[in-house]
């Protein structure tokens, strides 16, 4: 991996001279805005916002910044570090929602983005923090790929917290960035990464602002893959993603996750297949299956795994069905199962056994196989 360059609360970042930076205004179009929203960030906000002042690109950057009905001491980290930000030539753009309640991220979000002016948006959680390269280094990207949401790689914070996740995120192969995206885990490049343009933004629809609970990020990117969006990762770590209990992702209910990712696996994958095997005859790959629409079920033509209780057993029956006589599903061991497959097995969980398992079977992902795990 890339170097992540150094943490921003260093002494040498502290000393870092800002670079000169293109002023904005005066006629000059704006090139990145940097998207913010923020709810109660006083913890976080200075280091985040002065990640903004550190960007070493050189041409126009704004800052949009929305505060969603704060009420700690983020509005006077917003006005401090507007001064400063401005001094350095980058203009700062405030709203804010100034209810008793907060609307939302997704609300949020769309808020900074319809009062900016970039080109380009640079989305930033404000709980995160920017190495000073980021900007620049996706604004490149971005030019050569503009159907798509940039993201990059990531460093932890605290590090130990979520490895399996961290190492997805930053080791996925640029095919899998298109092929991984039913997973468990969500978008493929994680949304404090993203980089877009503006005019591909607005062509996706902006965010869902259903408020608490919703998984505004994902459905974008749904909706972005959906419309033809391509995904492309920038190989450096350019982002310091804190993992604590306040984040919003852990308002979002696992069963609302679940049946989203069901759909959107039977509109772009089920819909063209005849027949599939579901690969875990355990608790995952039931649910799986009892979570098909009618039409999709009865293209199960097995369950397949390594478990010799649940392989002879012999079938799985499907209580729940209307249907006399009840559907009976096959259970096999993988190596006697037809692909395609969806694999509901967790990966990067049995030390390499499953992996080298399903390599041993030649198959290649995104036609033969996809990972619902």
């Amino acid at each position: 991996m890339a170097e992540a360059g150094r943490a921003v609360g260093s002494p040498a970042a502290a000393r870092r001279p800002v670079p000169p930076r293109a002023p904005a205004g005066r006629g000059r179009a704006v090139q990145v805005s940097v998207i913010v929203p923020v709810h109660n960030s006083e913890c976080w906000l200075d280091e985040c916002l002065k990640s903004v002042w550190e960007q070493d690109f050189k041409e126009t950057m704004e800052l949009s910044i929305f505060n969603d009905a704060s009420k700690d001491g983020s509005a006077e980290i917003i006005e401090k570090w507007k001064i400063k930000l401005e001094d350095a030539g980058v203009p700062v753009i405030i709203g804010s929602n100034d209810s008793s309640q907060p609307r939302g991220v997704g609300f949020a979000k769309n808020q900074a983005v319809i009062q900016s002016s970039g080109t380009y948006l640079c989305f930033l959680d404000s709980d995160d923090v920017m190495m000073p390269q980021r900007v620049r280094l996706q604004h490149e990207a971005a030019i050569q790929h503009p159907n798509s949401i940039i993201g990059c790689q990531v460093r932890r914070e605290p590090l130990e917290s979520t490895e399996r996740y961290t190492r997805w995120i930053n080791n996925l192969t640029e095919e899998q960035l298109l092929t991984q995206v039913f997973t468990s885990h969500g978008p493929t490049v994680i949304m404090p990464t993203w980089f877009c343009s503006r005019e591909w933004f607005f062509h996706v629809g902006k965010f869902n602002e259903g408020g608490k609970g919703v998984p505004e990020d994902l459905l974008f990117f749904y909706k972005h893959i959906q419309k033809g969006g391509e995904v492309f990762r920038v190989n450096h770590c350019l982002l310091l993603y804190r993992y604590h209990p306040q984040a919003a992702t852990h308002s979002i209910l696992e069963g609302t996750i679940w049946n989203h990712r069901v759909r959107f696996l039977e509109d772009r994958v089920l819909s063209s297949w005849t027949s599939f095997t579901i690969w875990n005859a355990g608790k995952q790959g039931k649910k799986l299956y009892r979570s098909l629409s009618p039409a999709n079920r009865k293209k199960v033509a097995a369950f397949c795994d390594v478990d010799e209780k649940k392989i002879t057993k012999g079938f799985y029956t499907y209580e729940e069905s209307e249907e006399r006589p009840k559907p009976k599903i096959p259970i096999c061991h993988f190596r006697d199962a037809t692909p395609p497959f969806i694999i509901c097995v967790k990966l990067d969980l049995t030390g390499g056994a499953f992996e080298t398992n399903l390599n041993t079977l030649n198959l290649k992902e995104g036609m033969d196989y996809y990972h619902f795990n």
